[in-house]
């Protein structure tokens, strides 16, 4: 099992910074690839960006690629998520995830291919 807990979010002007953390707990928080998703309203859930195991890997959505980086720290068991340059279609409810898998070349993509989901947390762009 693992629990993930998200912070970070918050109401920002577009071209600003935001920092999304995500704790994990649990032992086996290596053994995860680790994904972020947002869900705006009216919108189904959407890949933004994953990272394998290891975090030699990285995979990111066309929208936010550039201006968000996606990063691990096993050690401390936690995800985080760096974004830059906000626009207000970057608003939303962005959602921590984690799957066990069982090799560091496998990093799912999809919503339905990970098993464990924090509560999200709300990021807010005015324009």
């Amino acid at each position: 099992q693992v629990q993930l807990v998200e912070s970070g979010g918050g109401l920002v002007q577009t071209g600003d910074s935001l920092r999304l953390s995500c704790a994990a707990s649990g032992r086996t928080f290596s053994s995860c690839a680790m994904a972020w998703f947002r869900q705006a309203p009216g919108k189904e859930r959407e890949f933004v960006a994953s990272i394998s195991r290891s975090g030699s890997s990285t995979y990111y959505a066309d929208s936010v690629k550039g201006r968000f980086t996606i990063s691990r720290d096993n050690a401390k068991n936690t995800v985080n998520l760096q974004m830059i340059s906000l626009k207000p279609e970057d608003a939303a409810v962005y959602y921590c995830a984690g799957d066990y898998v069982g090799t560091d070349s496998y990093t799912p993509l999809a919503t339905y291919e990970y098993e464990y989901w924090g509560q999200g947390t709300q990021v807010t762009v005015s324009s």
